[in-house]
């Protein structure tokens, strides 16, 4: 991942990292899916959804009620 890049949200379920990363892109704001899962134990890990720095504020903005 390129520098200047943030976390706005983190989940251990895969649809949600979706629905954030669709509720960005509708806003025109760049991101990426980050799977912080384990290979061999799907089961354990997590999902991360990064926005480039500038966007940071505008997408934990958007992302409020997806985190409650």
């Amino acid at each position: 991942m390129e520098k200047g890049w943030k976390e706005v949200f983190l989940t251990v379920h895969e649809y949600q990292a979706y629905i954030a990363r669709d509720l960005l892109r509708e806003a025109g704001i760049p991101v990426v899916i980050m799977n912080r899962r384990d290979s061999p134990y799907q089961t354990f890990g997590e999902f991360a959804v990064v926005v480039p720095g500038e966007t940071e504020e505008t997408a934990n903005d958007l992302l409020k009620e997806l985190k409650n």
